[in-house]
């Protein structure tokens, strides 16, 4: 079993086919003890992240026991800080509403029955699934392993890893990008996209339900790297709808109009739009939204950079045309190297900005 290069998580490696590494075999060698399987693992404590596991912990039974792992120790220290003070304040019991920190990816999925992933790229999900699988076999448990990958990475790397997890018999993977924004990670909002085999309803449903924690919708788009193919052209739409949405309030702006009565009137008409309706790119418009707080906290540009590349590059493999896309990178492209770490509706302050 093969799957492309596994550099350390600091680098941004290339991931070519030419670098493959080999997996262990891990078929006829699994431990026949059985370890926690009330345990719950959560990968990757970001933006989106970070409130994902918090829904999945405050959802989940109350004996269960929520394991986390993150590059960023601070975080780590926060989460499980924040999830203490929640406990204290709610008379739990010490024993119960448990959040563990693990040393490693491995140790995460060693004992955890469900581990969930939500990593900024390919790189970082490829490391993580190798830590996961170059030690042989995990031990076993009363019910198979699933993993649910929340990430947005390119269709390929997805299959790689499921091809590896899958023939490794490590357990059973899935690919299921999110769509909702910050916004949606914290009020468990979420919409997911996922790709498993569709030929296994009750594996289906496990993964509805485990994604029903954090989230409101999810679609089965068929099988593994469907999810990933159907995010990148929800987010290639959303890219280009963020970009219209500030060029016209921008333009309405300098015409005199109102921004709030702008928005208002375009979302109760035929432009209305997630970016004009739920994260309105013009500050004060949308309270809730990352313009109204200097552009902080939400999607961040370089993250809608990646997906609309991702998106771009996958578009070219499969020989499909894109006539907006290029000019599309090009802004943002733009606006990251101007506005790094800000919102992707910071797209309206680069207009701004121009436009002086």
């Amino acid at each position: 079993m093969t799957i492309r290069s596994v550099v350390s998580l600091p680098k941004a490696p290339r991931l070519c086919a030419p670098t493959a590494r080999r997996w262990p075999s891990m078929a006829r060698t699994f431990s026949t003890t059985s370890h926690r399987d009330a345990t719950w693992g959560f990968i990757g404590l970001g933006q989106m992240g970070y409130n994902m596991a918090k829904n999945l912990r405050a959802k989940i039974p109350i004996s269960d026991t929520l394991i986390v792992r993150d590059v960023n120790e601070e975080t780590i220290k926060r989460f499980v800080a924040e999830n203490q003070e929640a406990r204290r304040s709610s008379g739990t019991s010490p024993d119960q509403g448990k959040v563990e920190i693990a040393e490693s990816a491995r140790e995460v999925a060693e004992k955890s029955t469900v581990t969930i992933t939500s990593l900024p790229e390919s790189q970082h999900v490829i490391n993580v699934f190798h830590s996961v699988l170059k030690d042989g076999a995990l031990p076993s448990l009363k019910d198979e392993r699933l993993f649910i990958d929340t990430s947005t990475i390119d269709p390929v790397t997805s299959k790689d890893i499921a091809n590896a997890i899958h023939n490794t018999q490590a357990g059973r993977f899935v690919d299921a990008p999110v769509s909702g924004g910050v916004v949606g990670a914290r009020a468990g909002t979420l919409s997911f996209m996922f790709g498993a085999s569709s030929q296994s309803d009750q594996l289906i449903e496990r993964v509805r339900s485990v994604l029903s924690l954090m989230g409101k919708k999810a679609w089965h788009l068929g099988d593994p790297g469907s999810g990933v193919s159907g995010k990148l052209a929800n987010n290639y739409l959303l890219a280009i709808n963020n970009i219209a949405t500030a060029e016209a309030m921008n333009l309405g702006v300098r015409w005199g109009l109102d921004p709030k009565a702008l928005a208002q009137m375009i979302n109760s008409s035929t432009g209305r739009c997630w970016p004009s309706e739920v994260n309105n790119p013009v500050p004060g418009v949308v309270e809730t939204a990352p313009a109204s707080r200097n552009y902080e906290g939400g999607f961040g540009v370089s993250l809608m950079h990646k997906d609309l590349r991702l998106a771009l590059e996958a578009a070219e493999k499969s020989s499909t045309s894109l006539y907006l896309g290029g000019q599309a990178r090009d802004v943002y492209r733009a606006v990251e190297d101007a506005h790094r770490g800000k919102d992707f509706s910071v797209v309206y302050q680069w207009l701004q900005d121009k436009s002086e």
